[in-house]
């Protein structure tokens, strides 16, 4: 999440940690000096005694010369210039998490879960909705992103993807009211391989449309599109969200992304994707643009690449804070909890964790606009969940 199901999950960025260190020269001085004692005109006439014969001096080293002192300082300036920012964005990324969040700062009942396509291909009963609806009672959960797709490259869905639709919804609204169950549609786009779908192409969304005026006849009550890797400035996904507005209003249906973090520096998005060919990152004006044409927008506040819970925490503060400000208060705003536990890089299990991301919100939140009410939290996902995410998501932020 960068997300899609475990089996679908697109990949997460590397970065590379660069040491430099310096060489030392020994350098060692040998002299000596000899006399023989001689008499009359010196010419060392031999009282008896025997001289040693002497070893040859060592040479000694000559210093460093300049040229060779150069790639070296030249070495560790570049190791300064990458390692000092990087410490001073950590040590601003923890004392953001230090304080403590307002009073108040918990659920406004406007959470949402990603659900796996089990729900909708046939695997899932009448008994997992109900054992669904009771976890659910206990939680500010009102939206359901239930993975319909993937899409085809070409913007199709074939219908197959979710046969057991209607039988989902029927079942959600009888055994939790006033529950929304929207659509997941989701593709990776072709911006840094070969293969995927291409935005710019017009034929290619005009079927992302059509295909989601068929997920609304089926009943589904909202659209939610994670499309990725989508770049920062990407003018052909807002012309795409623009039409897939026109089609959600006139069914009266939601339209919600999940959308990219946004530049935890200015213009880092553009730094990353020059370093490691992956932007990762909006800048935080094109993520106010996407936030404008949606109903809903959820931040993948996880795969950070943060090593310890204070950071992680500190990170989705700062996170909070920046889309808040630039969210209209006519969207809703939702924060990822990260419900899934891998390690790898880009992802720390030890720090990612359900406590620190909710501290990290509430902090945000308190610290940008405390009284903002179209603001929740959305989890990620509900077949990797533990007992122990629920747990302190009931206790940290639904209180």
């Amino acid at each position: 999440m960068e997300h899609t199901e475990h089996t679908e999950r697109t990949g997460t960025e590397g970065e590379a940690a660069a040491g430099a260190g310096t060489d030392s020269d020994d350098h060692g001085n040998g002299n000596g000096n000899g006399n023989g004692n001689g008499n009359g005109n010196g010419h060392g006439h031999d009282n008896g005694e025997k001289t040693e014969p002497r070893e040859p001096t060592e040479p000694i080293d000559p210093p460093p010369s300049p040229r060779r002192r150069r790639p070296r300082r030249l070495a560790l300036a570049v190791v300064l210039a990458l390692l000092l920012p990087v410490l001073a964005a950590e040590s601003a990324l923890r004392l953001n998490y230090t304080g403590d969040p307002k009073t108040g700062t918990y659920s406004r009942d406007r959470d949402a879960i990603w659900l796996g396509h089990a729900w909708v291909d046939g695997r899932k009963t009448d008994a997992d909705v109900t054992a669904l609806a009771r976890r659910l009672r206990s939680t500010g959960i009102r939206d359901l992103y239930v993975h319909a797709g993937p899409l085809d490259h070409n913007g199709t869905l074939p219908k197959s993807a979710y046969s057991k639709a209607r039988w989902l919804i029927a079942a959600v609204h009888r055994e939790a009211p006033g529950t929304r169950v929207q659509a997941w549609l989701g593709d990776v786009l072709a911006t840094e391989g070969p293969t995927g779908m291409r935005l710019a192409r017009p034929a290619t969304r005009a079927a992302v449309v059509t295909s989601t005026r068929q997920i609304l006849a089926a009943g589904f009550e909202g659209a939610h599109f994670d499309l990725e890797p989508l770049h920062s400035g990407d003018r052909d996904y807002l012309t795409l969200l623009d039409s897939l507005r026109s089609v959600t209003r006139a069914h009266h249906a939601l339209l919600s992304v999940a959308a990219h973090q946004i530049d935890p520096l200015p213009g880092f998005h553009s730094f990353w994707g020059t370093v490691a060919g992956h932007p990762k990152w909006w800048s935080q004006r094109f993520f106010g643009q996407v936030a404008r044409r949606v109903d809903q927008i959820a931040v993948m506040s996880y795969d950070t690449m943060q090593p310890l819970q204070s950071l992680y925490g500190g990170y989705v503060a700062q996170q909070t804070s920046l889309a808040l400000e630039v969210t209209p208060k006519s969207t809703d705003l939702l924060m990822g909890l990260p419900f899934y536990h891998e390690n790898r890089f880009g992802h720390w299990n030890h720090a990612e964790t359900v406590p620190a991301a909710v501290r990290g919100v509430r902090l945000g939140l308190s610290r940008t606009d405390a009284g903002r009410t179209r603001f929740g939290v959305a989890l990620y996902v509900d077949f990797a969940a533990t007992e122990a995410d629920w747990t302190a998501y009931r206790d940290d932020w639904v209180h």
